[in-house]
């Protein structure tokens, strides 16, 4: 694996912000779907960004911020920027932290085996020297897709526009909705759909104490077959089973994954497997874009991933949004069909 070798004293200064173990806790506790509602640690779990300086000179960070439950947080830092704004794979540095009132303290140990402080504090991640005086200060960011609240064009197909004038009962399948009007999983398109665009907006639910698959889980399985996980991997690493992978088939280039309660987006084309007869000659394939981001370009999707419709290729299907037993919400989805 690839090392960024960094300045002794910026190197500091990273594990200053960050330790490197990780806090356990056991899955279950409560499930929040309103921002509101959510509890103490939520407004510090989130994204920081900006320039640290070291003795040579400057070099920007990203930080994500991880709640996990009771207090207890995980930390993630990204040398050049935060996922898709500035970062390059794989080099990270992992870190934890614990909430004391109104500020959050992480704590590690440099590389020289000194310990090293930081607080989240006042919106902003704060670094901080033997002292306790700031050396560094990387403000909170909420960033969102570019992709957020985009106008079905000409020729799409409105699927669910929340309390528009399309009728969902006439597009979905026993459509189930909020009393807030979007969206909840567990549902089907009436219509089968073979190439296709898709837009696809949705929102994890906050489970601080959950981990794993049972963290915010849904999918969104294109002709009823082939699924982009959807799945609260907020700070992980991005594999094949945690958001914007194809299940069992390809990770993400980029973990692209927002916070918890924010809005995110899926836009997929897809290309139907080719047939001659009853012979296959092509897999189906699937782009990508999360959050705006190609995270998959044209990735073959050899077979139907696991808990696909019926378990064979075919080159038509529904969507299908997987009910996991999490509160996952969907809203502004439309396709355009491909002649």
């Amino acid at each position: 694996m690839r090392k960024t070798i960094l300045p002794v004293s910026q190197a500091a200064l990273l594990t200053a912000m960050l330790a490197a173990t990780t806090v356990a806790a056991p899955s279950g506790g409560q499930t929040f779907t309103d921002p509101a509602a959510a509890d103490a640690d939520f407004p510090f779990q989130g994204e920081y960004a900006g320039a640290v300086k070291y003795d040579s000179g400057e070099a920007a960070f990203g930080v994500q911020v991880i709640a996990r439950g009771e207090g207890t947080f995980d930390a993630v830092a990204y040398p050049g920027g935060l996922p898709g704004a500035g970062w390059t794979p794989p080099d990270t540095i992992r870190g934890t932290g614990v909430r004391d009132g109104n500020v959050v303290r992480l704590e590690g140990v440099d590389l020289g085996g000194a310990t090293r402080r930081g607080e989240i504090r006042g919106g902003s991640l704060v670094v901080l020297d033997e002292g306790g005086d700031t050396i560094a200060t990387l403000p909170r960011v909420n960033r969102e897709s570019p992709t957020l609240g985009a106008t079905p064009p000409a020729g799409a197909i409105v699927i669910f526009d929340g309390p528009g004038p399309v009728d969902e009962n006439k597009t979905l399948d026993n459509p189930k909705l909020t009393e807030d009007g979007l969206l909840m999983q567990g549902v089907a398109t009436q219509q089968e759909f073979g190439d296709a665009t898709w837009h696809i907006e949705f929102r994890l639910p906050y489970q601080p104490s959950a981990r794993g698959q049972g963290r915010g889980n849904s999918g969104a399985y294109f002709q009823g077959r082939y699924e982009v996980q959807m799945l609260d991997s907020f700070g992980l690493e991005g594999k094949d089973n945690e958001c914007g992978g194809v299940y069992s088939v390809a990770a993400p280039s980029v973990n692209m994954c927002l916070p918890p309660l924010a809005w995110q987006t899926y836009d997929v084309e897809v290309t139907s497997p080719r047939y001659d007869g009853d012979t296959k000659v092509a897999d189906a394939r699937l782009t990508v874009r999360h959050n705006g981001v190609v995270v998959h370009n044209n990735v073959e999707v050899p077979k139907v991933t696991p808990a696909g419709r019926d378990g064979k290729d075919k080159t038509i299907g529904p969507l299908y949004l997987q009910d996991h037993g999490n509160p996952v919400r969907y809203r502004n989805i439309w396709v355009v069909p491909k002649p």
